[in-house]
């Protein structure tokens, strides 16, 4: 009989060890179903999942597969896609077994384990995988069970109030461990009264007692409240990267380990006090930012200026009405090229909708009456009218604006500063408090553990993390209240390098209010009433202009609607066959020399007349482009020069003013501006100058009253508020500079704190209160930093213009 050393077999795919061992190409698995995965990973060539990290799989010894069926039924279907056609569909899986790069990088290629998928994005933080799929070729049910069989089942949420729950019991977590923490360190002092006072000498067995008693409670803290610091550590080291996280889960192990050691061995009471302290001053850190985080969050997703309107029926008239105060059940009215805000059904007649915002593509699809119509899609073709099925979700629309395909590149230079940053002084931190420990161990070895773990704790770059976003999210925040919505905090800092301004002309620096319209030729009563119908149909300026212009019934139908941009709209009404717009679209070449926009009408291919439209001029736009100054560089329009002399009022003789220019010619403006090295801004109304928007820098879409506008702009304004859009720019100029202050008052606190705690003269209880007080003091800055410039730039200016207009 022999005996020997057994040794343990893990399992290749996910570590755990083998009890019934499975083998599969000279590996081990502990069962069937990572044997599975491997097999499944090695036949699609998809083995670098464990060159990234090894054992990096989850165990899959009690995985359930095939119980997804009841996903197919389409009630359940119509609940949990967030998007659905014929081609295309797209769903959010919450996949709570993601750990680790090796999760992100197998679950983004889950299209070379099933042609059906399109794309997988991993959401790291939120335990989520985006993914869009084609439900010819692969079932919802089928998708489910592909994310099980390869270890990360889905957990399927069918309401939006588990979602909150879900959210809800993870600050609860975060609470409970602050109670904790906060129980555990007021005992843990009161048992270390008589060490405070001196009395610790007159009765060994009651120091002693109280040592144990204060290790018994530093217990839960350490394996509970502080849980996530390690567990952080440990997943940054397994990636062989390293975070914030890293010295503070050294730092509080240090102090652990060696305050146990001190009362396992009697040699000392240890340091449980400052380190449930430090736990607990931590989590109150953690918790502010938590919270900040969300109040900023909450004013962004409903609170926020979202200046879009859709037409919805009241009292048996269409009234325009900002999206968020749509309710389900509302009767809209949706015209060509507006975005559908909120889910929908469709009650008319058979449409086409661009889902470019959804899916990236800008190919229309058919829906039929009766079929649902999902937020973001955009109408191609004549009027419809929707029944809301949900209330409008903000946050909804903005995560579906800032689509990848829609995002411009070189954004979040900042971002990468400040990662880069906090990973090198991070290094820094740790390279320190090493040479510190040294030193310290040769000088006063029992001191060494306390300034080890205070250079640890006070050095961290959590403040100069909160920087940029809080300043850009405070930003963002006094935007959205002054007319300006931005599609992210990113847009603003390219705001601040803007250095040329390119305007459009119609619906932009002109505006439909009180215009002057005459008609010259002749319509009758009935001609006229078709031509009000087809300029219904369009969201077009000038169309809006006519159609409120024409006092007449809405009563016709209209067919074969089509707008052509820069051109002008046709469809057949009562039989005839109308076009409206330009002087080519409809076949007029005589040569006209008004001194305002002209529209011309042909019915049945013969030329009717034309509509001498005279729009007013936005008021103090003069005054805004007087202080833009240099920065203005041109004007361009689609129309004919007929308002030239009024546009050469208001803008500077430098100013390049271009008239008859199609979409192509705008495009190719910018471009020409962008090689010259100009950071180009172009302010549109986002129909005939797409294209210009979203090839500059920054392109801002005027909104007035209506729900136009392209996913490629980088910003709605409010038409009202153009007259501030130098202030914009010079708030966003001040952004950058509030943000250079912040990371110099992140810096100044870190260099001072640690000469104090190199030097031995902060306690680690010390260092974890100043390392929330400096995240609070660089929020706190830049927070009434921001307002303060906002209010000095916006409000003051706000209100000496209201003091100068009541004088007059």
């Amino acid at each position: 009989m022999t005996t020997g050393v057994v040794e343990s077999v893990v399992c290749f795919h996910c570590g755990e060890p083998c009890e019934d061992t499975a083998w599969f190409d000279d590996k081990p698995f502990c069962c069937e179903g990572c044997k599975t995965v491997f097999e499944i990973l090695s036949s699609n060539n998809l083995c670098t999942y464990y060159e990234l990290d090894r054992q990096a799989g989850t165990s899959l010894k009690n995985a359930r597969t095939g119980s997804y069926a009841y996903l197919d039924a389409p009630e359940v279907r119509q609940k949990l896609l967030s998007f659905d056609s014929p081609e295309r569909s797209s769903i959010t899986f919450h996949v709570p077994a993601v750990h680790c790069v090796s999760c992100i990088w197998l679950l983004e290629n889950l299209r070379k384990l099933n042609p059906g998928v399109f794309k997988a994005e991993v959401s790291f933080g939120h335990k989520t995988v985006a993914i869009a799929f084609d439900p010819r070729q692969v079932k919802l049910s089928e998708l489910a069970d592909l994310l099980a069989a390869v270890g990360y089942a889905p957990v399927i949420r069918q309401d939006s109030e588990q979602d909150a729950r879900t959210k809800s019991a993870s600050g609860r977590t975060l609470v409970y461990k602050l109670a904790i923490a906060g129980f555990c360190f007021g005992n843990i002092m009161l048992f270390s009264f008589p060490e405070y006072l001196g009395l610790d000498n007159h009765d060994a067995s009651l120091k002693s007692i109280f040592s144990w008693l204060n290790l018994a409670l530093s217990a839960p803290v350490f394996f509970y409240s502080a849980s996530e610091y390690f567990l952080s550590a440990f997943k940054s080291f397994r990636q062989k990267q390293i975070n914030i996280d890293v010295p503070i889960a050294a730092g509080l192990l240090a102090l652990f380990l060696r305050s146990t050691f001190d009362i396992l061995s009697g040699t000392g009471p240890g340091y449980l006090d400052s380190f449930t302290g430090l736990v607990f001053f931590l989590l109150i850190g953690r918790w502010f930012q938590g919270k900040t985080y969300e109040s900023l969050a909450f004013d962004r997703d409903f609170n926020s200026y979202f200046p879009l309107a859709v037409n919805r029926l009241v009292d048996n008239t269409w009234k325009p009405v900002i999206i968020y105060e749509l309710e389900k059940g509302d009767i809209l009215k949706i015209r060509n090229m507006e975005i559908v805000p909120a889910d929908s059904v469709l009650n008319d007649h058979d449409a086409l909708f661009d889902y470019s915002f959804v899916t990236g593509e800008s190919k229309p699809i058919k829906i039929k009456k009766g079929d649902r119509v999902y937020a973001g899609g955009r109408l191609i073709g004549q009027p419809v009218t929707l029944t809301a099925e949900k209330m409008t979700s903000q946050s909804h629309l903005t995560s579906l604006w800032n689509n990848d395909t829609f995002r411009k590149t070189e954004e979040r230079q900042y971002q990468k500063i400040i990662d880069r940053s906090a990973r090198k002084f991070t290094w820094i931190v740790i390279v320190l408090a090493m040479v510190t420990a040294g030193v310290w161990y040769v000088l006063a070895p029992q001191q060494m553990w306390l300034v080890l773990t205070s250079v640890l704790m006070v050095a961290c770059p959590c403040a100069l993390a909160l920087a940029a976003p809080f300043t850009y999210g405070s930003m963002l925040r006094v935007f959205g209240k002054h007319g300006l919505y931005l599609k992210n905090a990113d847009v603003i800092e390219r705001l601040a390098a803007i250095d040329a301004v390119v305007f459009d002309k119609t619906g932009t620096v002109t505006y439909g209010r009180e215009p002057a319209v005459e008609f010259a030729g002749d319509l009758n009563a009935l001609e006229r009433e078709a031509i009000k119908v087809l300029t219904a149909a369009s969201t077009h300026p000038l169309s809006k202009i006519i159609s409120k212009s024409i006092h007449a019934r809405d009563t016709l139908d209209l067919s074969n609607f089509k707008e052509l941009p820069g051109k002008g709209v046709q469809g057949v009404i009562a039989g005839k066959y109308i076009k409206v717009g330009s002087a080519e679209f409809v076949g007029f070449y005589e040569k006209l020399d008004p001194h305002a926009s002209v529209v011309f009408i042909s019915i049945d291919d013969e030329v009717r007349g034309y509509f001498i439209i005279t729009v007013k001029i936005r008021p103090q736009l003069k005054n805004m482009l007087a202080r833009l100054g240099k920065k203005c560089l041109a004007l361009l329009s689609g129309d004919n020069d007929a308002d030239k002399a009024s546009m050469q009022k208001i803008f500077h003789p430098s100013v390049n003013l271009r008239f008859d220019q199609d979409p192509h010619d705008k495009l190719a403006f910018i471009q020409n501006l962008q090689q010259a090295g100009k950071k180009v801004m172009m302010v549109g109304d986002g129909l005939n100058d797409s294209g210009a928007l979203k090839q500059s820098d920054v392109g801002l879409a005027i909104s007035d009253d209506n729900g136009i506008f392209t996913p490629a702009c980088d910003g709605i304004l409010d038409g009202a508020r153009l007259n501030h859009l130098d202030k914009f720019l010079d708030l966003s100029r001040y952004s950058s500079i509030i943000l250079k202050i912040a990371f110099g008052i992140s810096f100044f606190y870190n260099t001072i704190a640690l000469g104090f705690a190199v030097t031995g003269h902060l306690t680690p209880l010390v260092a974890a209160i100043l390392m929330p007080v400096s995240s609070i003091s660089v929020v706190g800055f830049s927070t009434l930093a921001v307002n303060f410039v906002a209010r000095r730039k916006l409000v003051h200016t706000l209100t000496r213009r209201l003091w100068e207009s009541l004088s007059s």
